[in-house]
């Protein structure tokens, strides 16, 4: 009886080790490796995966002429900032522009402003050709940046990227209704894992 009672005990107490040993880290993590690449941010200067390396990141894909997604991206991006700021997180935030023709740095700087980013940890960037960043996306984030040949308007996903230390995509979120918690909290276990 006593032995039967012991290993149901130690049995318990195996699985309640398990079960806590489960949800550490990110949970059903993307695992995509962002492509090396050397853009101009909205300073004019050169801004790569060099300057994000050791670092946790978020990424998103805009464009300033975009008369629908990106203007509450871009607001929900900028509050998130200030949310990351309170928290104390150092991350950095980067926006692909995906018109690149039209998004020179000074139109980026000029668009950030509306926001009231605080451009010392967000970079927006450009300096590429419209099928750079169309590739670029597909490859790195598995997601789509097309200009169609009429019109104005750039073809492009609306998701937040969470990318490590190691320049590797963990998690996207909705960038147009962004889970602020979530993002916070899954930042807290990235950086967790040094």
């Amino acid at each position: 009886m006593r032995k039967s009672l012991c290993f149901i005990l130690i049995s318990l107490f195996s699985l309640l080790l398990v079960g806590c040993g489960q949800g550490q880290g990110i949970k059903n993590p993307l695992n995509l490796e962002v492509r090396e690449f050397s853009f101009t941010n909205q300073e004019g200067e050169e801004f790569g995966l060099d300057d994000l390396k050791g670092k946790v990141w978020i990424a998103d894909f805009v464009f300033t002429n975009c008369t629908t997604v990106c203007l509450p991206m871009m607001a929900n991006m900028a509050e998130l900032q200030g949310k990351l700021e309170e928290e104390d997180l150092s991350v950095e935030l980067v926006s692909f522009s995906v018109d690149p023709v039209i998004d020179t740095p000074e139109v980026l700087k000029e668009y950030a402003g509306n926001f009231n980013a605080d451009l010392s940890n967000w970079n927006l960037l450009t300096g590429y050709s419209q099928k750079t960043i169309k590739d670029f996306a597909l490859k790195s984030f598995k997601t789509i940046a097309v200009k169609p040949d009429t019109g104005d308007q750039v073809v492009h996903g609306t998701s937040f990227y969470l990318i490590n230390k190691e320049g590797t995509v963990m998690k996207d979120y909705s960038g147009l209704d962004i889970p602020t918690d979530e993002i916070i909290n899954d930042i807290k276990l990235l950086n967790s894992e040094e």
